[in-house]
């Protein structure tokens, strides 16, 4: 079973030998591991996509986790995507290679970049114009300069970013972890690169 677990760690030598070795040892097997943020303080926040072993619980693999010095889970969830983490490189190369539809095909890659459950374009007076299939059906337009964390009702987390004046693109994970502020930065980037290639098609 396919697991992505999002850990914070001390940034130093030799800490993501201890994180893999105590993994292996709870009986999970690291695919991907992908580096989210670095920190001011020293520490780093890494996503670890990794399959466990017949009859082992993702909970043993975050106790033996947290049991590090320094170390700390913030998140642990079932990764339906599979495969290898989509670098955001990798998104670029797909939205290029047909810009006629790059902010369409932007929608369908954000979820599996972000590791995030849906993404949406809305647009200011037209509401959802495309979304993926998770996507909640009452999403409304929303006032963004930059790439910002959305205030939500309940426990999901949201974030979004301007894509033009008329339309933003919203990205949305149920139940975690919160939208850091590498994720907005890249989200933003990503989202403006988009917008620049569907100009050129």
């Amino acid at each position: 079973m396919p697991y992505l677990l999002r850990v914070e760690l001390p940034d130093v030598p030799g800490s993501l030998g201890r994180l893999a070795s105590a993994i292996g040892e709870a009986g999970g097997d690291i695919e991907a591991i992908e580096i989210v943020e670095k920190r001011h303080d020293g520490t780093a926040v890494d996503d670890v996509l990794l399959e466990t072993s017949p009859g082992t619980m993702p909970d043993s693999i975050v106790s033996v986790c947290n049991a590090l010095d320094g170390v700390r889970v913030v998140w642990i969830s079932r990764y339906a995507a599979g495969g290898n983490l989509f670098l955001d490189l990798e998104a670029v190369e797909e939205l290029t290679a047909n810009p006629v539809e790059a902010l369409d095909r932007l929608i369908d890659l954000l979820p599996i970049t972000f590791r995030a459950d849906w993404a949406a374009r809305v647009g200011r007076e037209s509401g959802t114009i495309y979304a993926t299939q998770a996507a909640p059906s009452d999403l409304t337009w929303q006032q963004l300069g930059k790439a910002a964390r959305l205030e939500t009702d309940d426990d999901n987390v949201h974030c979004g970013a301007r894509l033009n004046k008329h339309e933003v693109v919203l990205l949305g994970r149920r139940g975690g972890p919160e939208f850091l502020d590498s994720e907005l930065a890249r989200l933003g980037h990503l989202v403006a690169l988009a917008m620049s290639i569907s100009r050129a098609g």
